[in-house]
């Protein structure tokens, strides 16, 4: 990568009371390098930018360069936020796994749905899974040299001839190799393995496990955590995928052949290593694990644990709910159905509080084509169609993880303004527990005012 496919740094944030306020940057301004040297991304920022003296080469929003000297304390944060963290831009994926969720994707849609993440630096930055298959020399040398661990790592097989099948890519089957490279170098990586039926599981899925858990060792193991995620299809994938849907009996196979697997490695190595994803119950229609089987959380990103996190955080929340609120008011919180069994004692209990009619709508969705569906892949269009002719109450919570982050788009580029109007209903989101609680109790006149600005 040359310099000059290096742009410079768009900042779109300066934090309050920091060195970057002080010295006078806003928003639209550039930067350009740090001692001389031009950062590639995120990363080469905060290391430039760990120094006591730093020289920054800065363009204004009106392309003027200016020249800024900082004296500051030694690792001291200057307080900047950039438009993303790859400012040489995103390195692709050059696989074609049959299950990308890339191209199980209508076509037509917002750019950034069609961009193929494979970057290493966004694994370590953010726990974006990537393959390996892409890493030049040069990006080996550097992932050793800044020791960038751990990193996530999408694995699926351990044999050469599967895990190329899976990811239709000749390099894919250097995973073992890559493995020993971690382990010899003292870096980590947690793996995933989407499994499906018909191509990594059964014995497959036992070799890949019991190789991946083999370089769990020593005091920074190779591969610190493994999660076991169900291959996920919508209507919109290729014909000849040759992908078999998770049925609610291979759901149960797998659990009982993880969970075997999952005793023994706890006795070995006094950790599971191999964690299920809560999927994995939900579409078996099986009660999740206890709390306590997840140990720290080491997968809790990929879906395992968060809905006995969740679930324990709620608890922990309730100890404060108050007995009765006024005036009345009457919710409805829409979720995935595949959670609808999970959460049900969470409804049970906000009930109880005289004034709170609380109901929960649990939905699937046909804008993908699935049966059982995880809250985050619910569509406007799903809500629009599942809460039709429903009555909804004073509005609509709707968790915040069906969003673009940051953003009101569900995935089918619908927005939540849209989704109120075609309601008829304020529609809120609600970020986590704290967010449900809190839209719950507050002033009814503030959440609707809250929410009625995406009524407009």
């Amino acid at each position: 990568m040359s310099e000059l496919s290096i742009q410079p740094a768009r900042i779109t944030g300066v934090l309050p009371g920091s060195i970057a306020e002080e010295i006078g940057f806003e928003a639209g301004d550039r930067l350009v390098s740090i001692n001389d040297q031009r950062p590639r991304d995120l990363i080469d920022y905060q290391f430039l930018c760990a120094d006591e003296f730093l020289t920054l080469e800065v363009l204004d929003a009106q392309g003027k360069t200016h020249t800024v000297e900082i004296e500051k304390d030694y690792d001291e944060d200057l307080g900047l936020e950039f438009e993303t963290a790859l400012f040489d831009g995103l390195i692709q994926c050059t696989n074609r796994c049959p299950f990308c969720f890339i191209d199980q994707q209508p076509p037509g849609k917002r750019e950034t749905l069609y961009l193929r993440d494979d970057d290493y630096r966004l694994s370590f930055l953010y726990g974006s899974y990537l393959t390996l298959t892409n890493l030049t020399a040069r990006e080996w040398q550097r992932i050793e040299q800044m020791r960038l661990s751990p990193l996530y790592v999408s694995v699926h097989a351990t044999e050469p001839e599967v895990r190329t099948r899976l990811l239709k890519n000749p390099r894919a089957g250097q995973i073992l190799d890559q493995l020993q490279w971690f382990q010899e170098r003292d870096l980590q990586i947690h793996a995933q393995v989407v499994v499906c039926p018909g191509i990594n599981d059964g014995e497959h899925l036992d070799r890949t496990l019991r190789d991946l858990a083999s370089f769990h060792q020593g005091e920074m193991p190779a591969v610190a955590s493994v999660a076991v995620v169900p291959v996920g299809l919508t209507r919109f994938r290729p014909e000849e995928d040759e992908l078999i849907p998770v049925t609610p009996a291979k759901a149960q196979e797998v659990i009982d052949q993880v969970q075997a697997l999952q005793q023994e490695l706890k006795q070995k190595n006094g950790t599971h290593v191999v964690w299920l994803a809560d999927e994995w119950f939900l579409i078996a229609g099986r009660d999740l694990p206890l709390e306590s089987h997840y140990e720290d959380y080491p997968q809790i990103d990929n879906g395992v644990g968060s809905i006995r996190q969740f679930l324990r955080q709620f608890e922990e929340a309730a100890q404060d709910l108050p007995a009765a609120i006024a005036p009345p008011r009457r919710w409805t919180w829409v979720v995935g159905n595949a959670v609808e069994r999970a959460f049900e004692p969470i409804v049970q209990r906000l009930n109880q509080i005289e004034g709170l009619q609380f109901q929960m709508v649990a939905l699937n969705s046909h804008y993908w084509g699935q049966s059982i569906t995880v809250t985050g892949l619910l569509t406007g269009q799903d809500l629009a169609a599942g809460l039709q002719q429903r009555d909804l109450g004073d509005g609509v919570l709707l968790p915040s993880l069906m969003l673009k982050h940051g953003d009101q788009r569900f995935l089918d580029d619908m927005t939540v303004g849209e989704l109120a109007a075609q309601l008829q209903a304020p529609v809120l989101p609600v970020s986590g527990i704290e967010g449900l609680i809190d839209a719950c109790l507050k002033p009814l006149s503030s959440a609707t005012t809250e929410s009625s600005v995406v009524m407009s």
